[in-house]
């Protein structure tokens, strides 16, 4: 079954099926994957965002510094020491996983952009195929490296960035012959490529983390 449950881990990444772009391949040897990172829970993940522009009033030149939105929300409250630690749990797979989403969502807009590109649909086609062989080639002692609770975490904040469900990007980029195989064999083992992301209902907590997370207050 710690096997099995790997291979779901893996069907998160197989969930884009987008190409490896050669800045990635070029730099993949320099950078730090996200899920290499040690998750330290008193320094943010990502970089705070720090614009400085200038604009034209009256003649004059005014600059200007744009920050991160900032949230503010009231302290969290614990009834046990149990509560506590599934709290830092959360914060810390989230920490781990949500730059993975991102890189996700970057590489699949890269993907269709040069799809579009392509003349026809066995050239599209013949390089989907590609595409899936250097996924697995990349992506498998990758996701590896993640729990299963990770991995499942992972395949809701996928969605969270992309708009879209694991399944529905799956469909769209190899059809929903594939799409439904790997629906199918992730069900076997408690998965689901259709999980959606409600921000607003059983996902608030986790969306309130990741908002924190992005503005570079976790």
């Amino acid at each position: 079954m710690y096997r099995s449950n790997r291979n779901i881990i893996l069907l998160v990444v197989l969930l884009a099926f987008c190409a490896i772009s050669a800045r990635a391949q070029n730099n993949g040897s320099r950078r730090v994957n996200p899920e290499d990172r040690e998750v330290d829970l008193n320094t943010p993940t990502l970089v705070p965002m720090v614009k400085v522009g200038k604009v034209l009033h009256d003649g004059d030149s005014i600059q200007y510094v744009e920050l991160n939105t900032l949230y503010v929300y009231p302290q969290p409250v614990f009834t046990d020491e149990r509560q506590r630690q599934a709290y830092n749990r959360l914060v810390a797979n989230i920490k781990k996983v949500l730059p993975i989403a991102k890189e996700v969502n970057s590489i699949i807009i890269e993907t269709y952009e040069f799809l579009q590109t392509l003349p026809n649909k066995k050239a599209k086609d013949e390089h989907m195929q590609r595409v899936e062989k250097c996924i697995r080639k990349e992506y498998t002692p990758r996701m590896k490296k993640l729990t299963y609770s990770q991995g499942k975490l992972l395949i809701k904040l996928v969605y969270r960035e992309c708009n879209s469900s694991s399944y529905q990007l799956i469909q769209a980029f190899l059809g929903p012959i594939r799409a439904g195989f790997y629906q199918a064999f992730a069900s076997l083992f408690g998965a689901s490529l259709t999980k959606k992301y409600d921000a607003e209902g059983v996902d608030k907590y986790t969306e309130r983390i990741v908002r924190q997370v992005e503005a570079g207050q976790l």
